[in-house]
């Protein structure tokens, strides 16, 4: 094909957009008009003329509409470790997830008491769980065991029921035999014997926090292993120490701690007084100042032949117990008498009834009705 004739004025003029290029092109098209019905002419036509190549190839038809390139939501990622959720079968409203919930534990008492919790069985019942308290100061407390006696036998018969059931709450422990070198028998409770000081004490707060096991206020605390012990006579070693410490400490008993400064001594192993009984014990039944007392306070109430020979200390919890009628701890241990004999020594027996019941007044608890309360409560499994 011959090469398109240039234009003589299109390589000398350059091209700008103002007046003169509109006459500039005016000239261009006049040379380019008289070339039509010419060999010049044909020879423009084929080059301007469109590929035959291009013309076989069909361009798409376009679209009605554009489309519109969106992006993919993205998707969360599963992790390889995961299994793949189930299929879940379409419902009109969805159901909501179900969270398992913990099993209960049990929660640690601190009254001594066995706490119930809740088992993570499948089926959603509850088992009891025992579990084992503590002491408000730390210390374990282990629950009273019960003490089957094979000599109760000899009990007084007017003791009989008391001994009984404060052997059945686990509150008694056996007698100690003097002759074998203080060796016991589990067995024996020998209830005849004269109790020493220490043994009551001991037992007094075993049956005072027994029969308040639901009522922690009432409870009496037991003294610590880093008390300063109040008494010389009984050192941080002993074993009732925590409990004549903690009668101390109560101010149940006359001690330096409680204003009497000449009882520096408990001497535990000496036997319990009929008076000493009584003031120990009053105490912890009225839970308020004792009454003002005098001799002939005493004489008019009680009648008692031998009232001079009471200790003056004493007096107050006499008449104090005189108040609290039949439930009195004197009329249940030694029964009607005009001869209290305040400085005969107790027996375990007639202790055991002094301790059979806390209160004043009819406001009390007794060792028969803390035995109901604890069968009608649920057994605990281990």
């Amino acid at each position: 094909m011959a090469p398109l004739p240039r234009c003589p004025l299109r390589s000398v003029l350059p091209f700008r957009p103002s007046k003169t290029s509109f006459l500039l092109a005016a000239c261009l098209l006049l040379p380019l008009a008289s070339c039509a019905n010419s060999s010049l002419g044909d020879s423009l036509q084929k080059n301007l003329a469109a590929d035959p190549k291009l013309e076989a190839s069909t361009a798409p038809a376009p679209s009605a509409t554009p489309a519109i390139a969106t992006t993919p939501e993205p998707q969360p990622s599963v992790l390889a470790s995961e299994s793949p959720a189930p299929t879940l079968s379409p419902s009109a409203t969805p159901s909501p997830a179900i969270v398992p919930q913990p099993s209960v534990a049990s929660i640690p008492d601190f009254s001594g008491t066995t706490v119930v919790g809740a088992s993570g069985s499948s089926d959603g019942s509850v088992n009891p769980v025992a579990t084992s308290g503590n002491t408000s100061n730390g210390q374990p407390q282990t629950t009273p065991v019960a003490i089957a006696f094979s000599d109760l036998n000899k009990t007084p018969k007017e003791l009989q029921e008391y001994v009984s059931d404060l052997a059945k709450l686990g509150v008694l422990t056996p007698a100690t035999d003097g002759v074998k070198g203080n060796q016991t028998r589990d067995d024996l409770f020998a209830p005849n014997k004269v109790i020493t000081r220490r043994e009551y004490v001991r037992w007094l707060v075993a049956a005072n926090n027994r029969l308040y096991a639901s009522q922690p206020a009432k409870q009496i605390r037991l003294g610590t292993d880093t008390a300063v012990p109040t008494y010389q006579d009984v050192p941080r070693n002993d074993p009732d120490f925590p409990a004549i410490q903690g009668l101390a400490e109560a101010g149940l008993i006359p001690s330096p701690l409680s204003g009497d400064s000449t009882t520096v001594t408990f001497r535990p192993d000496a036997p319990l007084t009929r008076e000493n009984l009584v003031l120990w014990k009053v105490p912890a039944d009225t839970r308020q100042a004792l009454p003002t007392a005098s001799l002939d306070a005493v004489k008019q109430t009680w009648g008692f032949q031998d009232a001079p020979r009471i200790d003056s200390k004493a007096l107050r919890a006499v008449l104090a117990d005189f108040q609290n009628g039949d439930s009195s701890n004197i009329r249940r241990a030694f029964g009607y008498t005009t001869l209290f004999q305040p400085k005969k020594a107790v027996t375990r027996a007639e202790a055991a009834a002094a301790l059979w019941y806390f209160g004043f007044q009819g406001d009390g608890q007794s060792a028969q009705e803390a035995l109901k309360s604890l069968n009608a409560s649920p057994t605990a499994t281990p």
